[in-house]
C-alpha cells in the first residue's frame, strides 16, 4: 500500500525558538530556490562536478546529488574530458573555486545579491 505524505513548510527559526531577522530568512528562501537545480562546481585541482544541488551548510560546504565528475586527461588545452558518475558528494568550501547554477538571468542576479 502506498503511503501519501503531505508536504508541510519547514519552520525557519533559531534553535532557541526566537525569530530570525528578515535578511537572514530572505537569504534562506533564496537558497531554497536552488534546491534540486543543476549546479556546476569547480575545485582547485581543475576538476568539475555537475549535479543536483541538495544542501549547503553554514560553512559553505555543498552536497550534490547524482553528481558526475569531469576532469581533463591532459594538461594541454584543449584536452578531452574524462567523466565518471559519483552519486551523492560533499564539496568542501575550502576546495571550491567556482559555482554555477542552471537558471535564468533574473535568478542569477538575485543570487548575486546573496553576497551583500
Amino acid at each position: 500500500m502506498e503511503e501519501q505524505r503531505a508536504e508541510t513548510p519547514v519552520p525557519v527559526g533559531n534553535p532557541d525558538g526566537s525569530d530570525i531577522n528578515s535578511s537572514s530568512s530572505d537569504s534562506v528562501s533564496r537558497v531554497r530556490n536552488l534546491l534540486f537545480r543543476r549546479m556546476l562546481v569547480g575545485i582547485k585541482d581543475g576538476r568539475f562536478f555537475l549535479g543536483a544541488f541538495h544542501c549547503i551548510d553554514k560553512q559553505g560546504n555543498i552536497i550534490l546529488q547524482d553528481a558526475v565528475e569531469y576532469r581533463s586527461t591532459r594538461r594541454s588545452s584543449p584536452s578531452p574530458m574524462e567523466q565518471r558518475c559519483l552519486g551523492l558528494i560533499l564539496i568542501p568550501s575550502s576546495c571550491r573555486t567556482s559555482c554555477h547554477v542552471d537558471c535564468s538571468i533574473e535568478e542569477q542576479l538575485l543570487l548575486l545579491s546573496l553576497n551583500q
